[in-house]
């Protein structure tokens, strides 16, 4: 085992149980971050999450599980985040710069800040003064559901400095987790919020009993209005092909794991936008994704129609088997 420092997660959802047990396969020991009391003293008394991957057991000596965030803050010298977007202001309303200085930042957050329209990245710069070259992203296609299964899984760490970005490979990097680097953060940040909504739409779609002819197509249609988007907000060289996008796609819009996809077969089926959110368990990132891509493209202009349809639907009340069948005719 590679040592790179003290390890914190904040988090208690699927994705921060199955990166906690990613790390302490390699060894690390996490302090772990968790709002609900219920939870931590679940998991310091019987050594799992009972609200999350409740398969996975942990070794009490590889976990300091705490309602106390500063305390891991302090403790760690690499933070994971892993927690909803929409909450990550609202988490850390008690810290200040002072918390990340000379830290390791790894986000494995795959969604923006709604009221601000923020990257998780750019949140870290603006208001904890991160220095880009500390966050790293993760991206790729990885249901927190499969990790934990141990099934193969392909993951991109990306950081403008390469160091970090091995630095963060090192630690995740296992027998049935294959990490590799890259330096598109931003790039990699938007298209896992654009693959949310994309699979919100093809969830839609589904649920109206659209077949797989179709669904091949739209997907290659959202593959390339993604390229689309990020060439405008970030042109840089990247293959779109590559997993950390194309692959992040194909595994959210089809997956039977994908919160995402299952909010749109709701609202496909019949169900109310606001019914189909009463009724998810867990938080679909797509939801307040949708909007905040729909009004940072305001500022770019880029051709999108499925994100546009996605966006009317889920925030102005369009109805969805009108919107999606004009969408049809946009396709090619």
């Amino acid at each position: 085992m590679v040592s790179h420092g003290r390890v914190g997660m904040i988090g208690g959802g699927s994705w921060a149980t199955a990166l906690v047990k990613v790390l302490n396969e390699n060894q690390h020991k996490v302090y772990w971050w968790i709002r609900n009391e219920h939870i931590v003293s679940h998991l310091l008394s019987k050594h799992h999450n009972p609200g999350y991957i409740s398969s996975v057991q942990f070794n009490p000596e590889l976990i300091h599980p705490t309602v106390n965030l500063e305390e891991v803050m302090v403790k760690s010298d690499v933070i994971f985040l892993a927690i909803p977007s929409a909450y990550l202001k609202l988490a850390f309303a008690s810290l200040a710069s002072h918390h990340f200085s000379g830290k390791l930042v790894i986000s494995a957050i795959k969604g923006m800040i709604p009221d601000e329209n923020l990257l998780v990245a750019e949140f870290l710069e603006k208001y904890f003064d991160v220095e880009d070259g500390q966050i790293v992203n993760i991206s790729g296609p990885s249901h927190a559901e499969e990790v934990a299964l141990e099934k193969l899984s392909y993951l991109t760490l990306a950081c403008i400095r390469d160091a970090n970005a091995r630095k963060a490979s090192d630690l995740l990097s296992c027998s049935y987790v294959r990490c590799s680097p890259s330096d598109d953060v931003y790039g990699t940040e938007y298209s896992a919020v654009l693959k949310n909504i994309y699979a919100i739409t093809a969830g839609i779609f589904h649920g109206m009993g659209y077949g797989d002819n179709f669904h091949a197509a739209l997907i290659s249609n959202c593959i390339e209005e993604m390229e689309r988007f990020l060439k405008a907000v970030h042109p840089i060289t990247r293959d779109i092909k590559d997993s950390a996008y194309l692959g992040d796609l194909l595994g959210t819009a089809y997956s039977q794991f994908s919160r995402n996809r299952t909010l749109g077969a709701m609202i496909g089926k019949g169900y109310s936008v606001k019914n189909a959110l009463l009724e998810m368990n867990m938080v679909a990132e797509g939801f307040n994704a949708s909007k905040c891509i729909y009004e940072v493209n305001g500022r770019y202009n880029v051709r999108m129609p499925i994100a546009e349809a996605t966006y009317k639907v889920l925030h102005e009340n369009s109805e969805a088997a009108a919107e999606m069948s004009q969408l049809t005719g946009e396709l090619s």
